[in-house]
Formats: structure tokens, C-alpha cells, sequence
């Protein structure tokens, strides 16, 4: 019987070309003995435009639902996964070989360890790809470091969070993503990191696209008012939870 872990990947209209190139990637994954990776691919809204983009494999699963944002689309896609871990892989974004396998890894060598991230590239519309700075040394992430990092950085983390690979359990816990129109990635990134460590790898884990349709590009993800009220909610919440002392 193998072991699964299982992609979750939300999915609008506008990213639906680029899943091609995300499927290639996945199934470019090697994985240790005894496991295998499962697709869940959930439509924000329900149109005819994501299906013609799906691949025909017994290992990907389609839902559609209201939309609702990435968060949403994310979070209403755990109704479809069954397996220990879930990794994030956002449609127009792709995983470099091994990335799967050193989550694994790393979260299988110590149950200490809630959740694994690792280093990302910028994928530029000319194929080539760029790092990002200030990434930490491979090892573990102490409970509150993403945190501290993130609230003395203008709201950066040190670790990105579209490579998250985390235990199921508790992801359901922590009630998913956040219900937030954007950074609802971030907001469960500190929050994990509120109630327990997690790894950081220094080998690449996702090839981040860079792209003009690209949601985090747009205007008002940068909105100053709403970007404050956003990073006021994703602070709180993480601190609320460390306050608790609830060690996941």
C-alpha cells in the first residue's frame, strides 16, 4: 500500500494554460519507495474554461466550486485529499526535480517538524530563472522565527510560502488558508510556524513564474490600505496562536 501526498492547486481562468507545464513537472517527481503523489486541481468559480487543460490521469482530481479566491478554492479542495502531507503548487508555477522527494524527506525524519519549505526561483518570461535573497541556512525553522523575521522586514518572510508541504492534520487544524483576498498563503505560513518548526531547503522547490497575468502583479494586491489590513489579520492570528502555547 503506498503512501500519498497529495498537490492541491487552485486554478482560474486566466492561469488554465500553464497546468500543462505544472503536470509535466509533477510528473517529473522521483519519490522514496513506497509513495506516490496525487493531484487535486480545484477550479475558483466553475466555467468551461479549466477542464480542456486537465490532464487525462487517474492520479489528477478536478473539483469546481464558487469563487471565493485561491484560499477558498484551496481550502474546499481538502474535501478531496486523503494522505499524511499536502503540498501547495500553484497553477503557473512548477516543482524542480527532487522537490517532492526532500519534503518527504525531511518530514519523515523528524515528527518534531510540521511543515517543510524550501528555496524559490523566479521563472522569467524568457525561461531564465532568479533567486531570491536573504534565504536562511538548510535546517529546521524554530516556532516564532517566520514570525519575527517577517514583522521586522516590511512583512517579508524569510521562507516563501508556495512551497509549503505540510502534515494534513494539521493544516485541517489550523482551518486551512486564510479567507483573505491575497497573502492568505502567508497568513498560514505563520500560522504553522505559531505552533511548531518546520525545515527549510536550500535546494530549489519551486520555479516561480513570472508572468503579466500574474494575480500578485495586479493592483490592488498592493493597495496600501487593504495590504495593511491584511498584514494586520495575518499578525494577529499568528500571535493569538503562539499566545495559546498550543505546541502542534
Amino acid at each position: 500500500m503506498h503512501r500519498r501526498v497529495v498537490v492541491v492547486t487552485a486554478v482560474h481562468a486566466p492561469s488554465a494554460r500553464f497546468l500543462a507545464d505544472a503536470y509535466a513537472s509533477l510528473r517529473a517527481q522521483r519519490l522514496p519507495d513506497g509513495w506516490e503523489w496525487h493531484w487535486v486541481i480545484q477550479e475558483d468559480g466553475a466555467s468551461d474554461a479549466i477542464r480542456p487543460h486537465v490532464p487525462d490521469d487517474p492520479r489528477v482530481t478536478f473539483r469546481q466550486g464558487r469563487p471565493g479566491g485561491p484560499g477558498v478554492a484551496r481550502t474546499i479542495a481538502l474535501a478531496h485529499v486523503e494522505g499524511p502531507y499536502v503540498k501547495v503548487l500553484d497553477a503557473d508555477d512548477r516543482l524542480p526535480p527532487g522537490a517532492l522527494a526532500r519534503d518527504l524527506t525531511a518530514l519523515e525524519a523528524d515528527p518534531g517538524l510540521g511543515w517543510a519549505t524550501s528555496r524559490a526561483l523566479d521563472l522569467l518570461p524568457d525561461g531564465t530563472t532568479r533567486g531570491f535573497p536573504g534565504d536562511p541556512e538548510e535546517g529546521p525553522i524554530e516556532r516564532g522565527a517566520v514570525l519575527d523575521h517577517w514583522a521586522a522586514n516590511d512583512y517579508r518572510a524569510q521562507v516563501h510560502p508556495a512551497t509549503l508541504c505540510v502534515r494534513r492534520d494539521l493544516l485541517l487544524a489550523l482551518g486551512g488558508w486564510m479567507a483573505l483576498p491575497a497573502s492568505e498563503d502567508t497568513g498560514l505560513l505563520l500560522a504553522l510556524n505559531a505552533v511548531s518548526r518546520g525545515w527549510f531547503s536550500r535546494e530549489p522547490g519551486l520555479l516561480y513564474r513570472k508572468w503579466d497575468g500574474q494575480v500578485t502583479g495586479q493592483s490592488p494586491h498592493v493597495d496600501p490600505v487593504e495590504r495593511r489590513a491584511r498584514m494586520a489579520v495575518v499578525e494577529a492570528r499568528a500571535r493569538a496562536l503562539a499566545g495559546l502555547d498550543w505546541a502542534a
